[in-house]
């Protein structure tokens, strides 16, 4: 592959959505020279106030030396990079490496690897895993597939996104990690409800239970981010029920088709669907304690208590 700066890359950034946009401004601020490009502009010119320069259209960022992507889904990636003025439609010339964040089909990413690699450019699945406020206090952790020398050569403007950047190993094997950690996301967070309503309905409060487990062995970076809407209620979205859903679905299929007997997620896939069903869909998938509570024939109400998240940014960022 073409040499690219080892100091300083130009970057291009397509998606500038919540974390699209967070993600961005992390390289702004580590003070890579960036251009963003938006569907819906407004979006785009908020990073302006940064630095960033703003694209008119995904193909202006063909003579980038790397391209992030950060799209809503499968069709948007391939719109963005194939589709009509995309980022690899410029006949005389395209980025040195395209780099897909977005959590999209393995099918998607496998087809736009095709299309770059036709143009020359390099291409790395890098899926993130966190939110806007996790980015914000530089925790976000990315999976990593491709080329191995690529990956070496992008490597400190990934680090720059956030704590800790995984090379997984080759082709689209990021997207299957990725999904493996959301559907695992999915199983903890549905324990967390099952044994916190066991606790209050035992006589210990959510607050109390959850600062004990949070400082045992058994806590973690997410229990504790999780605890303030558990203890008190308070469920605006970081991820939602059916996104939550779609990521089972696709582990579920992933499992079926490599043999992997997976019952304890089948299980929490049920009580996801379930939990959508009951009319949860926009709220943070925390919710599922409401309806654990529910089937537990327990009334929550939220505690107003002053629990940490964990997440207080120590870099500035």
């Amino acid at each position: 592959m073409a040499a690219i700066s080892a100091d300083r890359p130009r970057i291009g950034w397509i998606g500038c959505g919540r974390m699209g946009a967070a993600l961005a401004k992390r390289l702004l601020l580590a003070g890579y020279d960036v251009t963003v490009y938006n569907r819906t502009r407004a979006k785009a010119e908020a990073l302006a106030e940064h630095g960033a320069s703003i694209a008119d259209r995904p193909i202006d960022l063909a003579d980038r030396d790397v391209v992030f992507t950060m799209v809503a889904a499968s069709a948007d990636l391939e719109d963005v990079t194939a589709g009509k003025d995309g980022v690899l439609t410029n006949p005389d010339m395209a980025p040195k490496v395209l780099i897909d964040s977005s959590t999209v089909s393995e099918e998607a990413s496998a087809s736009v690897r095709v299309v770059a690699l036709k143009r020359g450019t390099e291409f790395l699945a890098a899926p993130v895993s966190g939110n806007p406020k996790v980015v914000d206090a530089g925790r976000v952790t990315l999976a990593v597939s491709g080329p191995r020398p690529v990956f070496d050569q992008v490597e400190p403007v990934l680090t720059a996104l956030g704590r800790a950047v995984t090379y997984v190993g080759e082709d689209e094997v990021a997207r299957l990690v990725k999904i493996c950690h959301n559907v695992f996301l999915g199983v903890v967070i549905q324990s967390m409800a099952e044994i916190t309503v066991l606790a209050e309905k035992g006589g210990v409060s959510r607050a109390a239970f959850l600062e004990f487990l949070n400082q045992s062995v058994m806590g973690s970076a997410f229990s504790q981010y999780k605890t303030p809407a558990l203890v008190n209620l308070d469920f605006t979205p970081t991820f939602t029920m059916p996104l939550l859903r779609k990521d089972f679905d696709l582990g579920l299929q992933a499992a079926r088709a490599l043999e992997a007997p997976m019952p304890v997620a089948s299980a929490a896939a049920q009580i996801v669907s379930a939990a959508i069903g009951a009319g949860h869909r926009d709220e943070d998938f925390a919710v599922l304690i409401q309806e654990q509570a529910r089937r537990a024939g327990w009334v929550l109400e939220p505690e107003e208590a002053d629990v940490t998240d964990g997440l207080e940014t120590k870099d500035g960022r």
